[in-house]
């Protein structure tokens, strides 16, 4: 699969009507209260919880949006869980009643690959590796969104320990979630081994150096084979000097983030920080940048174009099934995203182009990455914290409980 199949994919559940923007803030139906023609996007680290521990104001926030009858996304570049997890943890930490369709994760666009946009891209039934996570929780999150055939890194090393002997101080925790293989490694003749064909990093990978080294041997097989190696790597009379040019499986990253806040007062170290360093292994292993040569990938997650298709598109869907579909039904024209981190919030709002006509604010708090100075990425508006974010965008748009 190539990474123009994803976009393709992304763009399955896409409406084909088109919303005209209206100039009004909201209308008054006969028989209901006024609909807001505005929505929330909301960062959850940084934004809404801290180190799991709600940050002040945003409880509230959230129940006066409900309250109102106001939608709201939580648009988080975290992921490890399904939805359906993830959101009872939320809500139970805020005190707030949520459900599955309030949440976008960096993985939850993984889904529609499932099918595909046919049968020859679907990877329903294709042996799929997934990397990140804790135990084999993103395996559950891959199996639950209908991938039928997946495995993990620690898969892997239990069934041969030799593919990175520096893990073996970690095999009791690999034992406790490793399952057998669907298919043998075999040495001697590649042909009959396990081959995979796609790779995914659906959260951030807790052994480095094991997961770095099965994706490496995957980019540098031939057709996805464990234990194989192209005979096409480093030919310069192929594209790419050949790499990447044998049926190799497609790498996936779910999240670009650099950095996250977490308990520490310090921002930590994200799955783009995984990222950049497979990416410094590949460029030492082949040549990298300087020789011309990529690593072919696909990214998602904030601030890319897709991530926020996919946000809005659920969007849409929640405020259909909250007011329901009518003449009289207002376009969604802005939606204000609150977030922490300028290189994935502010740039994303800010760059993306809505195909259903809103235009999306971006707002910048205080409480997360960012804590002051010139960001990176120019919000359109700061805030101390989501509380007084979610106040100025509800008289911005002169809403009456404002």
């Amino acid at each position: 699969m190539r990474p123009q199949t994803i976009w393709r994919s992304f763009s399955l559940l896409r409406h084909t009507a088109r919303y005209t923007p209206v100039i009004s803030r909201a209308i008054q139906t006969a028989s209901s209260r006024p609909i807001p023609n505005f929505a929330f996007a909301f960062d959850i680290d940084g934004v809404l919880l801290r180190a799991s521990k709600p940050i002040p104001g945003a409880a509230d926030s959230l129940a006066l949006l409900k309250e109102q009858g106001i939608p709201f996304i939580l648009l988080t570049n975290g992921g490890g869980k399904h939805e359906t997890e993830r959101v009872a943890e939320i809500s139970e930490k805020l005190q707030v009643p949520l459900d599955p369709t309030h949440i976008v994760q960096s993985h939850s666009p993984f889904a529609e690959l499932v099918k595909g946009t046919d049968e020859a891209s679907s990877l329903e039934h294709k042996c799929v590796l997934v990397a990140g996570g804790d135990g084999d929780n993103c395996r559950r999150v891959a199996e639950q969104y209908g991938f039928r055939n997946v495995v993990t890194p620690g898969d892997i090393l239990m069934a041969n320990s030799a593919i990175w002997p520096f893990s073996k101080n970690f095999s009791d925790y690999y034992k406790t979630f490793a399952r057998p293989l669907p298919k043998p490694i075999d040495l001697n003749d590649p042909l009959k081994s396990l081959k995979i064909d796609a790779i995914f990093v659906f959260n951030d990978p807790r052994d480095w150096a094991l997961d770095t080294q099965v994706i490496m041997d995957l980019l540098l097989s031939s057709q996805g084979r464990m234990g194989s190696l192209s005979e096409k790597n480093g030919r310069i009379d192929l594209p790419n000097h050949g790499y990447q040019q044998d049926g190799q499986p497609h790498l996936y990253f779910s999240n670009p983030d650099l950095w996250w806040a977490a308990a520490y007062p310090l921002p930590r170290l994200g799955q783009g920080g995984f990222r950049e360093a497979l990416e410094g292994v590949w460029a030492a292993t082949t040549g990298g940048p300087s020789k011309g040569i990529e690593l072919k990938k696909t990214v998602i997650g904030k601030p890319y174009q897709p991530t926020y298709e996919f946000a809005e598109r659920q969007m849409l869907r929640n405020r259909m099934k909250t007011f329901g579909d009518s003449a009289d039904f207002p376009p969604l024209q802005r939606v204000y995203m609150v977030g922490d981190n300028p290189e994935s919030d502010i740039r994303g709002a800010n760059s993306y182009r809505s195909a259903f006509g809103s235009s999306w604010h971006s707002i910048l708090v205080r409480t997360g990455v960012y804590r002051g100075g010139e960001p990176a990425w120019t919000p359109q508006t700061i805030a101390d914290n989501v509380h007084k974010a979610v106040q100025w965008a509800l008289e911005s748009s002169k809403w009456p409980a404002a």
